[in-house]
This record gives structure tokens, sequence and C-alpha cells, in this order.
């Protein structure tokens, strides 16, 4: 099983977010960047599969802050090649939409069986990226999948519906897959194993200079909007003074 993992950065949201002078998008100086987590997922999957079946795992990332150690990382944990699409600008990119037709350019050219993507990015949520991947390179998709099965060409998985409703479906390779969870936890490699693998190993590029068309811009962005904020009540006294105040008390 040829498995490919697309990976994509994100702002870590446990930090303070903190605008650019114009006020349409985040400003990278500011911003701390980390791996979608649910990318982490999609690379833990791919992974046990190779252990369960053989095969091999290729891992792909925009280049950018934190880039490096993120596919060396990959490696210490079972990848088996690691490239970095070099070029344009992450902050140049037309969201989602231009990350993935420069995944999708770059997929084309490999042989393949699976891609899996996380089910969506912490930073807007879409979950769009495995499906655009997947038109573009006309091939069929499923998306919020948390346990799939191997055997031969046909992939049996599962996928969750809202009210945790599961639904099981059968699709045929090559397939583009948005995982939402791994059969287990993503796997921790120590530091040291990291460094030993950066002595050794080596990230292949490819230059994608053609950045996709804006089809849309974001023209503004701003924190949400405050309140006047909670009134503290001293007691039960005031809690039913303002309830009749409202009229709900008589």
């Amino acid at each position: 099983m040829r498995i490919i993992v697309p990976m994509k950065m994100v702002p870590d949201l446990v930090e303070d977010l903190e605008l650019n002078d114009d006020g349409t998008g985040l400003d990278p100086d500011e911003t701390e960047i980390k791996l979608n987590e649910f990318d982490d997922h999609a690379l833990e999957e791919a992974i046990c599969l190779k252990e369960a079946g053989g095969g091999s795992v290729t891992v792909i990332a925009l280049d950018g802050e934190g880039v490096d150690k993120i596919l060396y990382t990959a490696l210490a944990k079972g990848a088996d090649k690691v490239i970095k699409l070099t070029g344009p600008e992450p902050e140049e990119m037309d969201g989602n939409y231009g990350l993935a037709k420069l995944f999708a350019g770059a997929i084309a050219d490999i042989p393949h069986d699976l891609v899996l993507t996380g089910v969506q990015g912490c930073d807007d949520r879409d979950g769009q990226i495995g499906p655009m991947v997947a038109a573009m390179l006309n091939e069929p998709t499923m998306s919020v999948v948390s346990a799939l099965q191997v055997a031969g060409n046909t992939i049996t998985l599962s996928k969750e519906y809202a009210g945790g409703v599961m639904g099981s479906f059968e699709i045929d390779t090559p397939a583009v897959l948005g995982i939402q969870a791994a059969r287990q936890t993503p796997r921790y490699v120590p530091v040291s194993k990291v460094r030993q693998i950066q002595q050794s190993a080596k990230i292949d590029e490819i230059d994608v200079d053609d950045a996709a068309d804006a089809l849309s811009k974001v023209s503004a962005m701003a924190p949400p909007e405050t309140g006047a904020g909670a009134e503290m009540l001293s007691g039960v006294d005031a809690l039913v003074d303002i309830l009749k105040q409202k009229g709900v008390l008589s």
C-alpha cells in the first residue's frame, strides 16, 4: 500500500493571535506555527497501515516555518520519504484551494494507492483540502473517517455523521480519505531520535512556482467583540430583584 500524507502547518491556538497591520490576516512574525493535529492522526493511521500490511508512507508539506522539523519527525515516526514543496510563501496562498492545488500537482506525479489527509485544519475547520485534492486528481473521496481496513484494492471504512451515527462504506483505490482519528494516539518520538534522523535523512524538494490564482481573499479580520461583561450578584435577594425587573416574578 503506497500512502501519501499531505501535512499542513497552522497557527497554535494556545497562543495569543495578533493581526497584521492592514487587518487582513495574522501577523506571521507574531504567530506561533505548529503541525495541524488532524494531519498527525492521518500520519499515524498511514504508519499503522504500513506496519500491518507493508508498503510505504510519503509525507508532503509546503515549505515554511518549522516544516523541516515536522518532516524529520515524520521520518523518525516511520515515514519512508518526505517532500518539501518550495516556491510560494504560505501567506501568499489562496487559502486551502491554493494549498490543495499544490498538493494535487505533486501527488499526481507520485504512484500511490491512498492519500490520507486530516479531516480538517484547526485554523478554518472547513475540511476541504481532502475533497479538493480528490477532485483535482479525479479520485473518489470520503471524509470524517474514524476506522478503515484494507483488503487488496478495496478499503472498508467507517464514517461518522452528526449525532454519533456511523456509516460503513467500501471504496476502491486510489482514493483520498479525510482521517478524523487514527486507530491509536499519534506516537511520540524523542528529540534524540529526530536529531539522529537529521544527520542521515534527506528531505526531497519540489519547486512549485505555479501558485493557484486567487478565487477569494479576506477583506478584514478582527478579534471577537466583547460585551459589557457579567454582573456579579451578592445574594439571592439581588437575583430576585432582577427577575422582578424583567417581569419574570411579580
